[in-house]
């Protein structure tokens, strides 16, 4: 079989390497899945910069991908040959809050990951692709989907009629624009150009923010809330962005730290903590059930992905630099052969 191989890391992506493979054998509880489609997200990026824990060269990176069951070994019950699955980001997280032992199956990073024709994995790290969704919108879901999923449900449930705010138009922040309209909540976002702005708009945003246009966005949007400010905050730019969530977060708000786009350098005050009420959660993605949440609840309101271009698996490589780039809208996505 084909899979793609980092021999190093920290090299402005030259090492990774189409090469050949031996193809996956199941042992007792494994399934072997024909990978159809992979998504991109940042942590691919920070994993090629040699900026996450826990590397080796000759990882097969990429944590996000759908396919078929193509073979099971004995004892496997969850699913049978034939069925269309996604792989669960954490492949040992099943539910419940998060244990330290559980970031050890992160796919793509601790451990090999689904940029590869074939990959063997343990029948409890997959979950049933409904069948509205093509390959290619399942594989953009278990990282960014469940990441925007987690950052809405985190503490307590949002409500119709609360306003969330969401950043930019990448992965997790369309993901959370979606899902935000689909539980009844007004949606203001920020994003950098008119066009974008736009296309905000047409997914369902209330209000949009050009941050280029208007660096200190966060009174602008604390005024779009009449003053009152934002109930829920999807966090995604780290510490170029943070000071700025807290400047229109409400009383009683909710920021989901998610990532850090635009790097880690920075200083907060705290007086921006100290709002009544304020709550600050960390996201590490989600477990397996987090998954599940979140297909059921797309296969109800047939919520459908945001693709931005489609990629064959021998072009890879330009996949990561149209998402380097930070040009696209949406999921970049990497169509199996």
């Amino acid at each position: 079989m084909k899979a793609y191989h980092f021999d190093a890391f920290g090299d402005d992506l030259a090492s990774l390497r189409l090469g050949e493979d031996a193809a996956p054998t199941p042992g007792p509880g494994q399934v072997v899945v024909r990978i159809r489609a992979n998504a991109l997200n940042y942590r691919d990026l920070v994993v090629a910069r040699n900026e996450h824990p826990g590397l080796r060269p000759g990882l097969i990176p990429v944590s996000d991908g759908a396919g078929e069951v193509v073979e099971v070994g004995a004892g496997v019950y969850r699913v049978k040959v034939g069925d269309r699955v996604v792989p669960s980001f954490h492949q040992t997280w099943l539910s419940g809050p998060a244990e330290p032992e559980f970031m050890r199956g992160m796919l793509g990073g601790v451990v090999d990951g689904l940029l590869a024709e074939y990959v063997l994995l343990d029948q409890q790290g997959v979950v049933r692709l409904p069948d509205y969704l093509s390959y290619q919108e399942g594989a953009t879901l278990a990282c960014a989907g469940v990441t925007a999923w987690t950052s809405l449900t985190c503490g307590p449930p949002l409500r119709a009629g609360q306003t969330v705010l969401v950043q930019g138009s990448g992965g997790v922040s369309i993901f959370a624009l979606q899902l935000a309209r689909m539980f009844g909540c007004k949606v203001i976002a920020t994003t950098s150009s008119a066009d974008k702005a736009e296309r905000l708009k047409a997914l369902g945003a209330d209000s949009v923010v050009n941050y280029v246009e208007t660096p200190a966005w966060g009174a602008a949007v604390r005024d779009l809330t009449g003053g009152r400010g934002v109930d829920r905050i999807v966090e995604v730019g780290g510490p170029g962005t943070l000071e700025q969530s807290l400047a229109c977060a409400g009383m009683g708000a909710q920021v989901a730290l998610v990532g850090y786009v635009g790097g880690l350098a920075g200083e907060i005050s705290p007086r921006l903590l100290m709002r009544p009420g304020l709550a600050v959660h960390g996201v590490a993605v989600g477990s397996r059930a987090d998954l599940s949440a979140l297909l059921s609840a797309m296969e109800v309101a047939q919520m459908r992905p945001v693709i931005d271009r489609v990629f064959p698996f021998s072009e890879a490589l330009q996949a990561y630099r149209r998402l380097e780039g930070r040009s696209h809208f949406g999921k970049v996505v990497i169509a199996g052969d």
